[in-house]
């Protein structure tokens, strides 16, 4: 009598064509995390925007300030005055600046935690119906298995 190998191709083929595979889930999750992306980088390129804004008004300022402090004075006196103003405004500035850029960065951690929180529960809902389907899936497969 001889032993019949089997067909492990054929075998295959059958359990995997008995798992069916739900790319409908994938689809939804890709959306899902595209969608985050383009809202974190709104949020990256909007925090870039303002900075770039409060950085070239200093420079400005700062060049505006260096060309009255470069101006001809009468008086010896009058130049050490105005370093010595011209350091004065620019500490008051520095610090005025250090806030705004303060502020971009607190606004850019709380929509960034607020887009993570809402996408921590997207991923949850994506994440809860694909292994729905999926139990529904393998229930029907294994149903149809056991009726073969």
């Amino acid at each position: 009598m001889a032993a019949k190998t089997q067909d492990i191709t054929a075998m295959m083929k059958d359990m995997m064509g008995a798992f069916p595979v739900d790319t409908k889930a994938m689809d939804e999750a890709f959306k899902t995390t595209a969608t985050l992306n383009e809202k974190l980088s709104a949020v990256a390129l909007e925090a870039a925007e303002k900075s770039t804004e409060i950085s070239a008004k200093w420079a400005k300022d700062t060049l505006a300030k260096l060309a009255d402090m470069s101006k001809v004075k009468k008086e010896p006196a009058d130049y050490a005055k105005a370093m010595t103003d011209f350091a004065s405004a620019q500490s008051e500035v520095a610090a005025e600046n250090m806030a705004a850029f303060a502020e971009i960065a607190k606004k850019v951690q709380m929509d960034t935690v607020e887009l993570m929180m809402a996408a921590g529960k997207d991923f949850t809902e994506d994440a809860t119906a694909a292994v729905k389907k999926a139990t529904d899936d393998m229930s029907a497969a294994a149903k149809k298995a056991t009726t073969k």
